[in-house]
């Protein structure tokens, strides 16, 4: 992670008629940051990011986005960043290396699909249909999808949810290897131990707002500040390292 600004949103609107979704959401995103956009359904995170992806128009403010203005430059966002949406559709009846194929030629990108299948640990599939891979295969082939154009950022909208410990773990891993080679990650979740682990800082937004913006470590600090205590104790380990730690962290086999 550098101090170097790669998306900065001042004053965000955005409005349903008379309803407000974004509330003026001001926030900066360093290169190479894994930035966490936390909050409950309705709270409006969701708007934001589509507006940020080019996907959804703004009411008002201003977003800049690796020196680009979105008003003025949404094509050249387009080619720096990629998105995961949170269900993807693809041909069922295409295999991965068809798929990649196919969006290759969308993005008027040479690609190398083992190559790019290799890095979500999807080499094995790569003849096999989208339709017959399993929910957390869908997840991590999604993800590949992301980085065919070569992407300065990436956006994953709930990446993990429905997932199972082991591909949930493992998506970790797939997320900080994208970010260590040096792709900024945007990424909303409502798994708060997963912010905790993969973010470097965090934004809550609710009711159209963001109500804190730190790291998660710092958040945590605030609270406890505050005279706040759990009422169970706080364990060094918690059910799901108790399942990782005897069934395993590798991926198992899937069908």
């Amino acid at each position: 992670m550098t101090d170097e600004i790669i998306i900065s949103v001042n004053n965000l609107t955005k409005n349903y008629g008379q309803f407000e979704a974004v509330k003026g959401i001001s926030f900066e995103v360093r290169e190479g940051e894994i930035f966490g956009l936390l909050g409950p359904n309705g709270a409006g995170k969701s708007t934001t990011l589509e507006i940020i992806e080019t996907l959804r128009e703004k009411t008002g403010g201003q977003v800049m986005v690796d020196g680009f203005n979105l008003d003025k430059d949404p094509g050249e966002i387009k080619k720096i960043i990629g998105v995961q949406l949170q269900t993807s559709g693809y041909y069922p009846g295409l295999t991965l290396i068809e798929l990649i194929e196919l969006f290759g030629g969308l993005y008027n990108q040479p690609v190398k699909p083992l190559e790019l299948l290799d890095t979500v640990n999807l080499r094995d599939k790569a003849k096999a249909k989208y339709k017959e891979l399993s929910g957390g295969q869908k997840q991590r082939f999604s993800i590949a999808t992301t980085l065919i154009n070569q992407p300065r950022i990436i956006f994953l909208d709930e990446p993990t949810t429905g997932l199972d410990p082991q591909a949930r773990r493992n998506l970790w891993d797939l997320i900080r290897a994208i970010r260590d080679r040096g792709t900024t990650v945007i990424i909303t979740t409502h798994y708060m131990d997963e912010a905790e682990v993969l973010c470097d800082r965090v934004a809550i937004i609710d009711s159209g707002r963001i109500i804190a913006m730190e790291s998660p470590d710092r958040l945590i600090d605030r609270l406890v500040a505050t005279g706040f205590e759990r009422p169970k104790e706080v364990k060094q380990a918690n059910l799901e390292d108790v399942f990782i730690h005897l069934t395993g962290h590798a991926l198992r086999p899937e069908n």
